[in-house]
């Protein structure tokens, strides 16, 4: 009998066959404040300078198939926006790799934002592309009838572009909103199959709520709470995180974060010299034994100095 993960691995397969084209999940991140560039492009620039900010994540560590391969996601990621005042907004960028069992995506997105200054705070509105390395070792997978033509049994790949889209307003008043969605178009990529079957990946179409409140306790203001919302979904499936943060100073928070039927988070970061570094530790709710996840964050910011408030005189006197 094919052990827990196996039974997976052949549903992953045989679904894929079934279906012509093959799309995967996006990664789900539990500190996903720092990944606001990855998934909404309207993010770009929004910050007071320039920001690099990187995630490693380890889903259900050290879970394993039945011939000792580890199968776990894993996911590393690294952001990058900052503003640009010529252009009316900001430009950022992404990198990710992303690993599921005997998958490696490798993806690279790019995105402008243009900023809207209302009297009520900033709307970014940004746009992006999308540019996806996706490659399967099906040479790994053992099917129960070998030698089937309909199966691949190479390793396989293919480029594929889309786009993104998103929208992200900064209030003045320590909330924000925003609303996105990344690989609208639901690229395919080339045919994979030699045997007459249509076999393509596809790219994921995924939709982005996300909201937060910094709230500043009156009495005591080296402390503020900051609860923050994602939802995330690709129609087929739904993901919920609510986040609670709590931070001391600006230098030290802890928190925790609940992903709705799937995960307790648990969340503790330091800032120093501008660094800013955290930890979480996810413990699942799940019935089905798995292992916790783990997940390292670690940004920076160069701060710039914007001056948006330039005053101009057409009238002579003032020369």
């Amino acid at each position: 009998m094919p052990s827990t993960t196996g039974k997976y691995l052949l549903l992953f397969i045989a679904i894929f066959i079934a279906a012509g084209s093959y799309g995967q999940q996006a990664p789900s991140f539990t500190q996903y404040s720092s990944a606001y560039m990855f998934i909404n492009a309207g993010y770009a620039g929004m910050g007071k300078g320039i920001c690099v900010s990187s995630l490693a994540r380890q889903q259900w560590a050290g879970f394993k198939d039945a011939e000792g391969n580890i199968v776990s996601p894993q996911d590393f990621l690294i952001n990058a926006d900052a503003p640009v005042e010529v252009i009316h907004g900001g430009v950022g960028g992404a990198i990710i790799q992303d690993k599921l069992g005997f998958e490696t995506n490798v993806g690279v997105r790019l995105a402008y934002s243009y900023h809207l200054q209302t009297s009520a705070g900033t709307l970014g509105m940004g746009v992006g592309i999308n540019l996806v390395n996706r490659n399967i070792d099906f040479s790994k997978f053992h099917p129960a009838q070998p030698n089937d033509p309909a199966l691949l049994s190479t390793k396989q790949g293919a480029m594929i572009f889309d786009g993104n889209i998103g929208f992200f307003f900064k209030a003045n008043n320590n909330y924000y909103v925003g609303l996105s969605a990344t690989n609208i178009l639901e690229s395919k990529g080339k045919n994979l199959s030699t045997s007459g079957t249509s076999i393509r990946y596809q790219t994921d179409r995924t939709f982005y709520l996300i909201a937060g409140y910094s709230f500043v306790f009156p009495n005591h203001p080296r402390f503020k709470i900051v609860p923050s919302l994602l939802i995330q979904s690709d129609v087929v499936s739904t993901q919920y995180n609510i986040s609670a943060i709590v931070n001391y100073n600006s230098k030290f928070w802890g928190g925790v974060n609940y992903r709705y039927e799937e995960s307790v988070g648990f969340i503790v970061g330091v800032s120093f010299e501008g660094f800013r570094l955290g930890y979480s530790y996810d413990l699942p709710t799940l019935s089905v034994g798995i292992p916790g996840s783990h997940e390292v964050t670690l940004g920076y910011c160069f701060k710039l100095e914007m001056n948006k408030n330039k005053t101009r005189y057409k009238n002579t006197r003032f020369l």
